[in-house]
């Protein structure tokens, strides 16, 4: 009885500290909240700005955006900067037709980087 005490408090006890390590590490780093555009969407025409915007403060000078043309080349978008601390954002021109990749990294307020891609097509 006391054995299956014990390994029922170590249970509970593991669950417990992974469930605190995995909230500490989603708070450490900036989570994308919504994007235009948005994750595997279909533009129909004109695109004109790209927007990010994450659950915590980004340092703009630090961040990167980077647009993936069909073809594999690529251009480095320069950031708008008069955005809210929570946002990215690049005025992109019109797009050919196409599946892109839109790279972002962001350093969040707390210093730590974080980086993804939004996969989109343009018709």
């Amino acid at each position: 009885m006391i054995i299956r005490y014990h390994k029922r408090r170590q249970t509970l006890l593991t669950i417990v500290f992974v469930s605190v390590a995995c909230v500490s590490q989603l708070m450490a780093h900036a989570v994308l909240f919504e994007s235009t555009p948005a994750r595997n969407a279909i533009i129909g025409g004109h695109l004109g700005i790209v927007k990010l915007r994450f659950n915590v403060r980004v340092d703009a000078s630090r961040s990167r955006l980077a647009l993936v043309f069909p073809g594999g080349s690529f251009e480095a978008l320069k950031l708008r900067s008069q955005e809210p601390a929570d946002v990215v954002a690049a005025d992109v021109s019109d797009l050919p037709p196409g599946h892109y990749d839109l790279k972002w990294q962001v350093l969040a307020s707390d210093g730590h980087i974080t980086q993804g891609d939004i996969p989109f097509a343009v018709k």
